[in-house]
């Protein structure tokens, strides 16, 4: 597998219509304490494994399931069903990582820290996001080539809806007159949101491990590894179609590539976007604008270290502004260039 050697920053956007991106503990999207709606970098993350694993990648670092000592269950090939017991006495209960490991490699954690090290990064989560593998016999830390940011609402009429939802049955441990009615349940969604992700790709994170002993074969970040992430910051949260991220998809994402021997460094680049509607013309919907013109003067003040730039828009539902030299840009949903 060929080797990826150039830096990349850039931007993903999620767009969230009446759902909810990333929930805190009470259901509600998170927030700042001075109220700012944000979603997780671990929420960005989880939309692209869970692609990953439906693409049947190696992934390790997601939740699936073991009934028993049976037959393992992988929750992204076989839908959540935690909750249910197989055989009498024995209940669904996540795996723990070791068995995650044992699982997807079908052998035991070796005693043999390079041998690990190959296995971890033959999943592709692994060598993009990098990696804790702490269980007894082994403590591996992995600095992931890819960063992503938290992912700031940029919109400023974001609002918070909650509706009440009936349930078919009745709540028996419901301490009130209304035990015997079907008990009343809350979703929680927003009205519309838009996430501003920065991410960045070192791909040198990884070049300490090569020629290590015992690490043969292993030529560090490959270009496999990053056109499989640059796909799910492209589709990711568009193929999340779970009850409440049903209503969440990519809307844009950027990348700017660096030359292979660049010394350039640039800042997050989210800071620089603001979000707004424009009314389209002759009484048709309105058009989100993502306003990047911020970002130009950065841009062309390292443009000779830049080897390329290519932003990707769902252009039906938005526009992007951004004029700097060398931008192409495509459609995110069939690729075309526009």
């Amino acid at each position: 597998m060929a080797k990826y050697n150039q830096r990349v920053i850039g931007l993903i956007g999620v767009v969230s219509r009446m759902a909810n991106w990333n929930a805190d503990f009470t259901g509600l999207p998170k927030t700042t304490s001075d109220g700012d709606i944000f979603g997780s970098d671990k929420a960005l993350k989880y939309s692209i494994k869970r692609l990953w694993a439906e693409q049947e990648k190696k992934v390790l670092y997601i939740r699936s399931y073991k009934i028993g000592k049976g037959k393992d269950v992988d929750q992204e090939k076989e839908g959540k069903k935690k909750g249910k017991e197989g055989k009498e006495g024995e209940k669904m209960q996540p795996r723990e990582l070791k068995e995650r490991y044992e699982y997807l490699f079908n052998e035991e954690v070796s005693k043999d820290s390079a041998t690990v090290l190959k296995r971890l990064f033959d999943c592709i989560d692994v060598i993009n996001f990098g990696a804790t593998f702490a269980i007894e016999g082994q403590n591996l830390g992995l600095t992931g080539v890819v960063q992503v940011g938290q992912g700031f609402n940029k919109y400023p009429n974001t609002n918070i809806q909650v509706q009440d939802i009936l349930s078919p049955f009745r709540n028996s441990n419901e301490k009130s007159e209304d035990k015997d009615a079907t008990s009343i349940g809350k979703k929680t969604t927003v009205n519309e949101a838009h996430y501003i992700y920065p991410f960045t790709v070192n791909p040198k994170h990884y070049d300490g491990y090569i020629g290590l002993t015992g690490m043969d074969g292993f030529e560090g970040y490959t270009v496999e590894a990053y056109e499989a992430f640059k796909e799910g910051a492209l589709i990711g949260a568009t193929a999340l179609n779970t009850n409440s991220k049903a209503g969440c998809e990519n809307a844009f994402s950027l990348f700017i590539e660096f030359k292979e021997h660049a010394q350039t460094y640039l800042p997050n680049l989210d800071p620089y976007v603001r979000v707004y509607k424009e009314q389209a013309k002759a009484g048709g919907l309105s058009k989100t604008i993502y306003d990047l013109t911020a970002i130009t003067p950065i841009i062309e003040s390292v443009q000779d270290q830049i080897e390329k730039i290519e932003l990707y828009v769902n252009s039906y539902a938005a526009e992007v502004r951004l004029q700097v030299p060398g931008l192409v840009s495509y459609n995110i949903i069939s690729r075309t260039a526009l």
